[in-house]
């Protein structure tokens, strides 16, 4: 009976460690910014990088949960497209414990990169955080370290987006500004 009872917490034990700790959604709506750059509609790519992608699609999920819903006044597509795309490759997103078993090491690191239509690209820029957490009894540490890390870099992401000038929204013909016919050619 013990046996079964020690082989079943191992089994526990392992199955816990089968992928990274979900996190809870976070976003970070702000009025004046309705979508960046005063566009209306952008594609949203999530890619994981990761050497180790476990977990990806709860972690690609709340990502692109976070930022559509940062967001509220775009409409959001995903996949590869012609059209103005912001993209976000995941590097790094994990809580360890450390060897002495006192405190998680949480890590979020991603690329953040907004190009538009033509493939030019507007803004690129890191989005890393990293934390320790006391290993608290009755918690679960994993979670609340990597969700800390998480909703600090998203906020960090959805700033960078934010910052992005309504100017860049408009598109200047090839040929240059149209002239008055006061100006002649």
């Amino acid at each position: 009976m013990r046996c079964a009872v020690l082989g079943l917490a191992g089994l526990a034990a392992l199955s816990a460690a089968c992928g990274p700790a979900t996190v809870r959604p976070a976003s970070y709506a702000d009025p004046d910014v309705a979508c960046p750059a005063g566009r209306s509609a952008w594609t949203l790519a999530v890619k994981d990088e990761r050497a180790e992608p476990t977990g990806s699609e709860q972690m690609i999920a709340a990502i692109r949960d976070g930022i559509q819903k940062s967001f509220p006044g775009c409409r959001w597509s995903s996949g590869s497209s012609a059209a103005d795309t912001i993209t976000i490759e995941v590097h790094r997103f994990a809580s360890l414990l450390d060897d002495e078993r006192t405190s998680w090491e949480a890590a979020v690191e991603w690329t953040v990169r907004a190009q538009d239509a033509g493939g030019r690209t507007l803004t690129e820029f890191q989005a890393d955080e990293a934390l320790a957490r006391p290993n608290y009894r009755g918690s679960d540490n994993e979670k609340e370290s990597l969700t800390e890390a998480y909703q600090k870099a998203l906020a960090r992401t959805v700033k960078g987006l934010q910052a992005l000038p309504a100017t860049m929204s408009r598109r200047v013909p090839p040929e240059g500004p149209a002239r008055s016919p006061q100006e002649g050619s």
